[in-house]
């Protein structure tokens, strides 16, 4: 699990010299309150660190200076206690480049009615003073997050949280590194992608590594090595007869637990972040990592087939920020369709590699043949996913933007026995239904690679695209077609007047 309380979000308060030493000191005191207090909340996964009080343009850039090079911090909240004069903000927000938060709260919950007079309005005037800032940063095009409400309340507590973690997706990408361990799937279009833009835009870089890197690491993996992780299998799912010591595919496993350790060992080496492979390109190893895949991502890596490397990041950033919660969020693909008039269902798959931190119940350890890579036949994972309310999450390169999408869905229990589908699979119900659903995903240009969440929410991905700078296009149970298409060709004149 990635271990989000290494991160910080700062805590900075506006003011001025205007009120005075007492006056400010109160500020200050209230200020560490708050910061406190957020920083003990339950729903808060990183630390919040409180930050002297601003009061000049000087000390306003100088602590978005420090926010920028401080290793730990993912973005800042930003409060006026009191009345900060917006244009002081102008230098320290031209150059800030964590997101930020502004928190529009005060330090007392309620008018203290029979005891109000002009020092306390003069000193909690949040209302007047974040209005000011506000308008500042509108005015500066900045996107940023707005949370209403008073500190203590545990919804305001909440979406501090949740953008937090989306915060932490984002510090995530930057400096990332992913592998494609050979090509695309050739002639395919949704996976390939400008790479420059990406690590412009994203902040991550993408190279190419030939199969053959990798082979050299997995066969100098030791027998030793390879007996250990074997043993592991057993002790943690169900492994098919077969697999196991003296079985007819016992070599499979063992074949695939080295490629599993030379995986690893080839990331870790590279301090890479997610990869993606393709069948299509396999020379010089046994089988197309199967459980390999699928027990790396389980890890916290990201990964993509078909050398998808715009979804093996989102897999990675998505992991990153549903760390510690219950559910998971893994490789996906739309695959095939059950449609029933009554009860129309897509069912979600892929050749092999889906994650077993969305498995329900525990996984069983198979080998069946795959039918195409032309190679001896994989060991793999098989599960089911159980229902529930869960997200489709999609990033594709539209030539002059990257645009994300989400799809909200409904997994449902499986209803038959796949006796003959050796795979991890997951049913689920598009909303607002399966027409208008498939539809606008199409309509949208979503890619048939998903990452599949079963713990964050569709704010949370909105918050992800506006720190990113990219469009968002939601599909939800509100989606109406025309809605949507209309919606689609106002982004496009959008983004062509605003492409500099």
């Amino acid at each position: 699990m990635i271990d989000l309380k290494q991160f910080e979000i700062w805590f900075v308060t506006g003011s001025q010299h205007l009120y005075g030493e007492e006056t400010l000191q109160q500020v200050a005191e209230h200020s560490q309150q708050i910061a406190s207090g957020l920083d003990q909340a339950g729903q808060v996964p990183v630390k919040v660190v409180f930050k002297p009080v601003v009061k000049t343009t000087e000390e306003i850039y100088r602590i978005c200076q420090d926010a920028n090079v401080a290793e730990n911090c993912v973005g800042v909240v930003a409060w006026m206690h009191t009345f900060s004069p917006a244009k002081m903000w102008i230098g320290g927000l031209k150059i800030l480049k964590k997101p930020l938060l502004h928190l529009h709260t005060q330090y007392n919950r309620d008018i203290p009615w029979s005891s109000i007079d002009m020092d306390f309005m003069n000193l909690n005037q949040s209302a007047h003073g974040d209005r000011e800032f506000g308008f500042m940063v509108s005015r500066m095009r900045i996107n940023r997050k707005v949370v209403v409400g008073h500190w203590e309340e545990e919804s305001v507590r909440e979406q501090i949280g949740s953008w937090s973690r989306v915060a932490c997706g984002w510090h995530d990408w930057q400096g990332a590194k992913f592998a494609r361990i050979g090509d695309n799937m050739r002639y395919v279009a949704v996976t390939e992608g400008d790479k420059v833009e990406a690590e412009m835009k994203f902040g991550f870089s993408v190279n190419t590594y030939g199969v053959g890197d990798l082979v050299q690491i997995i066969n100098q993996i030791s027998d030793r090595e390879v007996d250990a992780l074997t043993q592991e299998y057993e002790e943690r799912y169900s492994v098919m007869e077969s697999l196991r010591k003296g079985g007819e595919h016992y070599k499979n496993l063992r074949d695939a637990a080295k490629i599993e350790i030379g995986l690893r060992t080839f990331l870790e080496d590279g301090n890479f972040k997610g990869f993606s492979d393709t069948f299509e390109d396999l020379h010089g190893m046994m089988q197309l990592p199967g459980i390999a895949a699928q027990r790396l991502m389980g890890q916290g890596y990201g990964f993509a087939g078909e050398g998808d490397w715009k979804t093996a990041a989102l897999v990675r950033a998505m992991k990153v920020m549903g760390s510690g919660l219950k559910g998971g969020n893994a490789f996906m693909e739309d695959y095939t369709y059950h449609f029933d008039p009554s009860n129309q269902l897509v069912l979600g798959s892929h050749m092999l590699e889906i994650d077993e931190s969305i498995a329900n119940g525990r996984p069983s350890c198979e080998v069946h043949p795959l039918g195409i890579g032309g190679k001896a036949d994989p060991v793999r994972l098989v599960f089911n996913v159980a229902g529930g309310p869960a997200l489709n999450v999609s990033i594709v390169d539209m030539g002059n933007r990257f645009r994300l999408l989400v799809n909200e869905v409904e997994a449902v229990e499986p209803q038959h026995d796949l006796p003959n589908l050796p795979v991890a699979r997951v049913l689920w119900k598009p909303y607002p239904d399966m027409k208008i659903g498939c539809a606008a995903w199409i309509l949208a240009g979503g890619a048939h690679h998903t990452c599949y969440s079963q713990n964050l929410s569709t704010e949370q991905l909105q918050d992800f695209a506006d720190i990113a700078g990219i469009e968002c296009v939601t599909i939800d149970k509100e989606t109406r077609l025309r809605q949507l298409q209309n919606e689609l060709r106002w982004s496009e004149v959008y983004y062509q007047i605003n492409k500099g």
